[in-house]
């Protein structure tokens, strides 16, 4: 993952911190195939609230850092479908890379699974995440993705889905 992307990325509380911390712990078990008990002790050790590359991180919110990223290993053969649905099709899951495919991840664990939390606020929070690695066509694609799950799983969304409209 790109650290100079994180360094222009500051959470602005300790949920979003622990967002920011899933998506890169989610993306690290993608490509190093470490494990869920392995990930979650490494950074709750060495990362959560310490210095990284020289920037001290926002302290993240434990808890809510393990919820997503155990939600989503435990969910992932309902979750990884539910993305690729509201995916267009000339983009497939598979054709997305790894850091988009974990922030996808993690939002739609959070949309499908965490009901106490607004759409609008997760959405939000993954968007940014998305814009402190990417241009705007990924953060579009997180906002729209996210939106579709959002209206099939709760029935409700940020706006029409362009897949859906006549």
């Amino acid at each position: 993952m790109a650290d100079a992307a994180l360094r222009n990325f500051r959470p602005a509380n300790k949920r979003g911190a622990a967002r920011l911390a899933a998506v890169q712990a989610l993306y690290q078990m993608d490509v190093g195939g470490t494990g869920l008990l392995e990930t979650v002790a490494e950074y709750e050790a060495f990362r959560l609230g310490q210095e990284v590359d020289g920037d001290t991180y926002r302290e993240a919110d434990a808890a809510w850092f393990r919820d997503i990223v155990s939600g989503v290993v435990r969910g992932q053969t309902f979750i990884d479908p539910l993305i690729h649905s509201s995916l267009t099709t000339d983009w497939p899951l598979a054709r997305l890379d790894t850091t988009l495919r974990a922030i996808l991840r993690a939002g739609t664990y959070e949309v499908t699974a965490r009901k106490d939390v607004p759409v609008a606020v997760i959405v939000s929070e993954y968007v940014d995440i998305a814009k402190a690695f990417y241009d705007e066509d990924e953060s579009r694609l997180v906002n729209a993705v996210l939106d579709r799950v959002a209206r099939r799983s709760r029935g409700e969304g940020r706006g029409q889905d362009p897949k859906e409209a006549d």
